[in-house]
């Protein structure tokens, strides 16, 4: 794998798109900057790793878009340090975005050849990320609480696993709807218990599969 000038200059254009798309969080831009999005690509789309668009990867899943990957990234509104978990690694390319970010990450995937891949890719990166393969859509119980989650797949609704792991003064994202059109949602689960829902408007994601899912 190798990371060229070419492949450089095509990120920071991808970075000036996204700011010019109205992301802001620097910390988020400087973190998409580092990390080679072309790595997490099949061959066969590598031509195609810096445009603003979602593409397949295997078993029917997609690398999220990069505009999608900054928002979700910036609705965290993450801390060095803090304890994160993932819900669907996928390629892992969210994963080595929050990684970027100095996050403590747990990452969950149920593709048993999606987790494996990930794992080998995000260790050969340098990278330290705990990937379990198992439901996502029930969290990691075994690691929490979490200061955020986010998720990467479409949920019919906010599965109760994941307010239960979430720590006081926790930040949930997730895209909630149908199979087909979700609305991203950052769920703030304050000192009291009491739950806040803040509706960052409609996203695309493939379905969140599992017990507490689809």
């Amino acid at each position: 794998m190798k990371d060229t000038y070419k492949h450089k200059g095509l990120r920071k254009r991808l970075i000036e798109e996204l700011i010019h798309k109205g992301v802001k969080d620097e910390t988020v831009l400087q973190a998409m900057l580092h990390v080679p999005r072309h790595f997490f690509f099949d061959k066969d789309f590598e031509d195609f790793a810096y445009d603003d668009k979602a593409y397949p990867i295997a078993d029917g899943q997609t690398i999220s878009q990069p505009y999608t990957v900054a928002v979700q990234s910036s609705l965290l509104q993450l801390k060095p340090g803090m304890k994160v978990l993932e819900i669907g690694t996928g390629s892992g390319y969210q994963a080595a975005v929050l990684a970027e970010m100095k996050a403590r990450l747990y990452s969950v995937e149920r593709k048993k050849s999606l987790y494996q891949k990930a794992q080998f890719l995000l260790n050969s990166l340098g990278y330290d990320v705990q990937i379990w393969y198992g439901d996502g859509s029930q969290g990691w119980p075994t690691h929490a609480p979490y200061d955020r989650i986010i998720v990467t797949a479409g949920a019919p609704e906010i599965p109760q696993a994941y307010l239960e792991q979430l720590k006081p003064n926790g930040i949930l994202v997730i895209p909630v709807g149908d199979q087909d059109n979700q609305r991203m949602m950052r769920v703030i689960k304050h000192e009291d218990g009491t739950i806040e829902k803040q509706d960052h408007g409609p996203f695309r994601f493939v379905p969140l599969i599992g017990n507490e899912g689809w």
